[in-house]
């Protein structure tokens, strides 16, 4: 079945979205404790993929949708509308993509509907404590023992990794000293003897981020994808999937928040104040034009795809804007809500503290998924073309 075949335009897909939605009530996830949204969210992923409205840029094979650009922006709108709960782990929009790309068909087959269905969580294994965002320095070692790789290492701020049963992961399969040359990508079974995963509390509160430690782990060399020692490349092009995948979901996000935002302050009687509404303008901007730009992104995506197999730089812009966005936002909301927005809990604490736990989680947006420094290094470098710095001669080159 094709996807014209099924909505013959794009309101007919919003249509079909909505009836879906209202058939099949989101589960509500404030004020439920960890374990209980995890549960909530890998439920909502069966659901979509029961009814057929799961992975809307992936193949019929795997279970997805195969929408045009134009549709999955219909579909990411919609759903925003109705505050459905986000996929459990880094499976679809980060390790699909890269196997869609560059998996064998026996890993396909056997990873993507249960990763794309909730039933299988992934979590992502790049950063260590000594190598975040130099990870052409990470020291995880993968040794070759018969059909097996024994893994010794760590990683850290994986997400999700306590409830993950899978994790794609980035290990040092060549000398020490090889840098981007001796790297592989593996796909690595937590649930596998000599795997610790420890969760780490941030600021907020929460606790979605995790150290993985990997004590002499076999995994199976049918479980790397692409050449040995050829992980780099496949890291590079997962690390543009999650910044390119998820700008439109960002985007409908936003706009959801921004619109829920301009409620609650009306109903606060905020707006009456012009300096008010001013930043509250400010910000609105900054909202539509992330929607704008991950429309284009998007679009960059699938003709950088279709050409290099890979998503192109274009999506450090996106990430780099949204991150940006995420900690102005956050701000404005919690300076015109006032001090009752700083509170966590109790009677004053605006709806059961979100805005404050939201404000202090936004304060690593500009660090998770490649840091801004790195995405303005790669702006500069691969779009904007200008010329080097040499640090030794102290000029451009």
């Amino acid at each position: 079945m094709t996807t014209t075949d099924r909505f013959a335009s794009r309101e007919e897909l919003r249509r079909q979205i909505r009836e879906f939605v209202s058939s099949n009530a989101p589960p509500t996830m404030r004020g439920l404790d960890y374990a209980k949204r995890i549960t909530q969210m890998r439920d909502w992923a069966a659901t979509l993929y029961d009814n057929g409205f799961a992975g809307p840029a992936w193949p019929h094979e795997y279970g997805g949708m195969q929408l045009s650009l134009a549709e999955q922006v219909v579909y990411h709108d919609e759903l925003a509308k109705h505050s459905v709960p986000a996929h459990p782990g880094n499976g679809p929009s980060i390790a699909g993509p890269t196997l869609l790309r560059f998996g064998t068909p026996e890993q396909r087959r056997r990873y993507l509907p249960p990763m794309l269905r909730g039933d299988e969580v992934w979590a992502q294994g790049f950063s260590e404590p000594s190598a975040g965002s130099d990870l052409q320095s990470l020291t995880t070692s993968a040794r070759l023992d018969g059909d097996d790789y024994v893994v010794r290492g760590s990683k850290l701020w994986s997400t999700y990794a306590d409830v993950a049963d899978f994790m794609f992961a980035l290990v040092r399969t060549g000398d020490r000293g090889s840098g981007a040359h001796g790297i592989s990508y593996l796909l690595i079974d937590l649930r596998r003897d000599g795997v610790t995963v420890r969760p780490l509390r941030d600021m907020s509160g929460g606790s979605r981020f995790c150290e993985v430690f990997l004590d002499d782990v076999r995994v199976p060399v049918a479980n790397r994808v692409g050449p040995e020692n050829g992980g780099w490349q496949l890291a590079r092009s997962t690390l543009g999937f999650e910044r390119a995948a998820r700008s439109l979901s960002h985007a409908s996000s936003y706009r959801r928040r921004m619109d829920h935002l301009i409620t609650l302050l009306r109903a606060r009687g905020v707006l009456g104040d012009v300096v008010a509404r001013d930043r509250l303008a400010r910000c609105e901007s900054a909202v539509r034009i992330l929607a704008f730009n991950a429309a284009r992104t998007a679009l960059a995506f699938e003709m950088a795809i279709e050409t290099t197999g890979s998503p192109g730089p274009s999506a450090s812009v996106a990430r780099l804007f949204q991150s940006q966005l995420e900690q102005t936002f956050y701000e404005t909301a919690v300076d015109l809500l006032g001090p009752d927005a700083l509170l966590r809990s109790g009677e004053r604490a605006i709806e059961g503290g979100r805005w404050a736990a939201g404000y202090l989680h936004s304060r690593g947006a500009t660090i998770g998924a490649g840091t801004a420094e790195i995405q303005r290094n790669t702006i500069a470098d691969q779009i904007l073309e200008l010329p080097r710095f040499d640090a030794t001669r102290g000029q451009s080159s």
